[in-house]
């Protein structure tokens, strides 16, 4: 049984649940950070000194923090080849893009515009600080574009590790109000994720408490 704390609504939290139900794994959710506290517990900094979520354990194992090493765990654990090849030759295809992902687009969305559109006041949002944060993210997406103009999912044809990497944003980023420069790959591929249960579960949540 995994055990996992972290609160419902952290798109890190989204990304791992996601993947846990994409999985089939049982597990035990706890909600903590934010509003709901617990982070600088004693007993929560004995298993992550950063105080920051999510956290997981794994029946009797060690605690394991960091969203990416925790993915690539449960992934070399428990996922299909399909998921996360065993080979690495193979998986480095799925690797890539999932830390391309990882350091480049959910960075470049979650702080610098959701955090700036969604977690701040109307009269106080930076509107300059916005568009030139989203022309960024968009160089990035432009080349998601491309590489789903010839593959279903990020890395290849079916659902992969790089996929809950990148993919958990775009709900957020579908739903506030910001530009969207037309991308029909990047929007079908959208519609794919959200006709998938485990993203409907963990990913298309209300965000609504994390309101400015």
């Amino acid at each position: 049984m995994l055990r996992i704390w972290g609160r419902f609504d952290s798109s890190n939290v989204q990304a791992l649940m996601w993947a846990v139900g994409e999985l089939g794994l049982p597990f035990e959710r706890f909600d903590a950070g934010e509003r709901f506290g617990g982070l600088q517990t004693d007993e929560f900094l004995a298993m992550n000194p950063n105080g920051t979520i999510p956290v997981l354990r794994d029946g009797e194992g060690p605690a394991i923090w960091e969203t990416g090493a925790i993915l690539r765990y449960l992934a070399s654990r428990y996922a299909p080849e399909t998921f996360w090849p065993s080979d690495p030759k193979d998986r480095v295809l799925v690797d890539r893009w999932a830390e391309w992902a990882k350091i480049n687009v959910a960075p470049g969305f979650t702080v610098p515009i959701f955090w700036r559109v969604h977690r701040t006041a109307a009269a106080n949002r930076d509107l300059s600080a916005i568009a030139s944060a989203t022309h960024a993210l968009n160089q990035y997406f432009a080349i998601a574009e491309q590489q789903l103009s010839e593959h279903r999912f990020l890395a290849c044809d079916t659902l992969t590790l790089a996929d809950i990497q990148f993919g958990h944003i775009l709900y957020r980023y579908y739903s506030i109000p910001i530009e969207r420069p037309d991308m029909p790959h990047l929007a079908a591929y959208y519609l794919r994720l959200t006709q998938r249960p485990a993203y409907q579960q963990h990913v298309m949540v209300s965000f609504e408490a994390l309101r400015g």
